[in-house]
């Protein structure tokens, strides 16, 4: 039988150290990939709820922008027209009226009393 020292560990074979060193690298390559994979993750949330805040403002931008502008269509509308006024009687017009006084006037059918009460009944 051999004897080692006391206190001396048996040192590892090649194969055995290449191993190790394998499971290492392969451990750490893993937690930081897991660590940028939540970095990334992370960064990507907090982009869409950006992204998502602000089609929210613009979309309270653009309601407020057309109910001012419909409060402004709505105020500068003018007042619709007043209703046509009522066809006249079928008969002569003032105008002929007060002619055919003129001419009875003239004819000496009135007097100026007669024709100055017809004109005022007529014109009122």
């Amino acid at each position: 039988m051999r004897r080692r020292g006391i206190g001396r560990a048996p040192r590892p074979s090649l194969v055995g150290t290449a191993a190790r060193t394998a499971v290492v690298v392969g451990t750490a390559s893993a937690v930081s990939n897991k660590g940028a994979q939540k970095a990334a993750a992370q960064a990507d949330n907090a982009a869409r709820a950006q992204a998502y805040d602000e089609m929210q403002r613009q979309a309270q931008i653009d309601a407020a922008v057309q109910q001012a502008v419909g409060a402004q269509t709505a105020a500068a509308a003018p007042p619709p027209p007043p209703p046509a006024p009522a066809p006249a009687a079928a008969g002569p017009s003032m105008l002929d009226q007060l002619k055919e006084l003129a001419a009875l006037k003239d004819a000496g059918v009135l007097d100026d009393a007669e024709f100055a009460a017809a004109k005022a009944k007529l014109l009122s």
